[in-house]
């Protein structure tokens, strides 16, 4: 079974028969439909040995084994090999998709959010175990990276309150890197989340400033009227 650790690197599954699942990264994983591989997708579209993850002294690297539907590294097609990123998106074949989470991620894995906050349903809600966020029931895609993740989950745990700006520093980038950070940085971040958010829901603004003090999320509980009709 999959499992977790922070202490290592971490394959998650999204948006596929594999959504949801973790591999931690200790050794080499291949992937594809055969049943010897480690991470195994049961799709036609998948190669018996589609790709593999190989650790080495400067990370983990991705290579496509020369697969029948190819190997996407960021939406891009992978060619051979390449070094993998914090938070980068990995998609094999048009079948499954993963994000990978360094052995450094700001993301704790071992900490879940609630799949729904208790008050009510709300326009924009998270699944910490696939990093996966939903706006007015739209996906936001491709995934956020990990800073704009983590921004994004201590404003949705403080549900409402403001968070100040140092805390948010501290939270994303850590107490190490934080006096280092500028407010430009930050406003920047800030930015592009807002407009990863606004992509998927231009209706709504979600992250909110309170002049002085800091940030606010603004998640209202969806009552039935507000609810989108079913597709």
């Amino acid at each position: 079974m999959p499992s977790s650790a922070e202490s290592h690197p971490v394959l998650i599954g999204q948006s596929g028969p594999l959504n949801g699942e973790r591999w931690i990264i200790r050794n080499q994983l291949t992937i594809g439909r055969g049943e010897d591989c480690d991470v195994i997708i049961p799709d036609r579209k998948i190669s018996r040995h589609h790709a593999r993850l190989i650790p080495a002294a400067d990370g983990i690297t991705l290579e496509d084994l020369d697969s029948k539907n190819g190997t996407h590294h960021n939406g891009k097609p992978l060619k051979g090999r390449v070094l993998l990123g914090d938070g980068d998106l990995i998609q094999i074949a048009l079948a499954q998709k993963f994000t990978f989470l360094s052995s450094d991620a700001t993301v704790p894995l071992d900490f879940d959010i609630p799949a729904e906050v208790p008050e009510g349903r709300r326009r924009l809600h998270m699944d910490k175990r696939s990093r996966r966020v939903w706006a007015n029931d739209v996906e936001v895609l491709p995934p956020l990276s990990v800073a704009q993740f983590t921004m994004l989950e201590m404003l949705y745990l403080r549900d409402g309150l403001v968070v100040t700006r140092d805390e948010l520093v501290k939270h994303v980038w850590q107490e190490e890197e934080a006096l280092s950070i500028s407010d430009q940085a930050l406003d920047a971040l800030i930015r592009r989340l807002r407009d990863r958010l606004a992509k998927a829901d231009p209706d709504h603004e979600y992250v909110i400033t309170v002049r002085g003090h800091g940030l606010r999320l603004e998640n209202p509980v969806l009552n039935d009227e507000q609810e989108k009709d079913p597709q």
